[in-house]
């Protein structure tokens, strides 16, 4: 690997983090930079390194010696208010809580949450596609995950709701550095992960079905979880998974009416649905801000970087690397080696919930493409950095029969 000794592109100013954008304007604009550093270097939020090329990315998160997701784990930084297990924390400090989330999300429990999860598709679905024109991402994509994480973790769906509604806000506030309204929502939240607590230790549910109560019951070194780490981590769990899928799940409905043969395909044989879902994962994943910091001096992709630089993993990016992936901007289903994807990261803090998510986008191309047609009626709205995806998506549904 070549190295610099030198930190000449310190000053550099490759891209506008915050710069609007369209739906194809960021791959566009990750591509030509890509190309030309795959390291790159912005001076936005106080300066950061953006892995763009998938081998940078995954030699930054792959190695926990030299880079640590404790200090920085988003650009911009935004964490004010406590430690979060386990995204906050390294190994051996997060593998307590890592073991105890990872048995929710088993093959069993997945195949047992299932049609729970098609029945919430379907009864937000079908009053749209009753309706005809409608905004996907608002009227489903965005409610969708509330809807099936009050489920997941024995919630009312008000409770679930108040959840997206207040995650929602806290992530505009990320997005515009609004550090006061950051660190109330934040408070908000750990108030509720704290009611749920306190509702659990009433005996409500066993912890074999309910996921904070096994974070209750769980031992660290012959000991119970600290109270404080336990709140962390519960805060941290019914935040998480409200927001990818989102800014997700709006991306596919406008692949898939800008290509109506594969919308076609898709529809005429379901069982292509899952490898789809894995080429839109690859084309369109959400994740840009998430991060690391280095450790110590050290040196990726021929840049040196220096002890406490923040440094983005953009998998938007790095999802599309030509050294990695041929023809990388086309959809192509059953790519050979489409399992090198990074969407849901690697390693250490690979994403737990990766099953549910997977689950939640094939049934929900099932239910929609078996049930109607649909076309964009106007341009899609995007999300801000840290996200990449839609928030809005105008778009046509006609029943099938109409």
């Amino acid at each position: 690997m070549q190295t610099s000794t030198t930190d000449t592109r310190r000053s550099a100013h490759d891209f506008d983090a915050q710069l609007p954008e369209g739906f194809d304007d960021a791959h566009r604009r990750f591509a030509l930079l890509r190309s030309e550093n795959p390291v790159a270097r912005s001076q936005d939020f106080g300066g950061f390194w953006a892995m763009l090329g998938y081998e940078e990315l995954t030699e930054v998160i792959t190695d926990i010696d030299r880079f640590t997701t404790n200090k920085q784990n988003a650009i911009p930084k935004f964490a004010f208010t406590g430690v979060r297990p386990p995204l906050h924390l390294d190994p051996p400090q997060h593998t307590s809580y890592r073991r105890v989330i990872n048995h929710f999300f088993t093959p069993p429990k997945m195949r047992a949450l299932e049609p729970v999860v098609r029945r919430c598709v379907v009864e937000l679905l079908e009053p749209l596609i009753a309706e005809g024109t409608v905004d996907v991402a608002r009227a489903y994509a965005q409610k969708l995950p509330a809807h099936v994480f009050a489920e997941f973790f024995n919630l009312s769906v008000e409770t679930s709701l108040d959840i997206k509604a207040v995650s929602g806000t806290y992530v505009d506030a990320i997005q515009v550095l609004d550090h006061d309204t950051v660190k109330s929502l934040s408070g908000r939240l750990y108030e509720i992960a704290q009611a749920i607590i306190d509702e659990r230790k009433a005996g409500s549910f066993s912890a074999e079905e309910d996921l904070t109560q096994a974070l209750l019951e769980a031992e660290d070194d012959g000991g119970p979880l600290p109270d404080a780490m336990v709140l962390g981590c519960v805060r941290q769990l019914i935040v998480t998974g409200m927001v990818a899928p989102s800014v997700f799940i709006g991306n596919m409905f406008v692949h898939l009416s800008r290509d109506l043969d594969l919308q076609e395909h898709l529809r005429e044989h379901p069982e292509d649905i899952p490898a789809a879902v894995e080429e839109f994962l690859r084309l369109y994943n959400p994740y840009r801000g998430m991060a690391r910091t280095a450790r110590r001096d050290t040196v990726v992709g021929g840049q040196q970087i220096l002890a406490d630089d923040p440094i983005a993993l953009v998998y938007t990016a790095a999802n599309r690397d030509p050294r990695v992936f041929d023809d990388p901007d086309s959809f192509r289903l059953n790519r050979e080696n489409i399992s090198r994807h990074i969407s849901f990261g690697r390693g250490t803090h690979s994403c737990p919930g990766a099953p549910l998510a997977r689950m939640m986008f094939r049934i929900t191309l099932e239910e929609a493409l078996s049930r109607s047609r649909f076309d964009l009626t106007g341009d899609p709205g995007m999300a801000k950095w840290a996200e990449w995806g839609t928030n809005h998506v105008p778009l046509e549904f006609i029943a099938m029969g109409a």
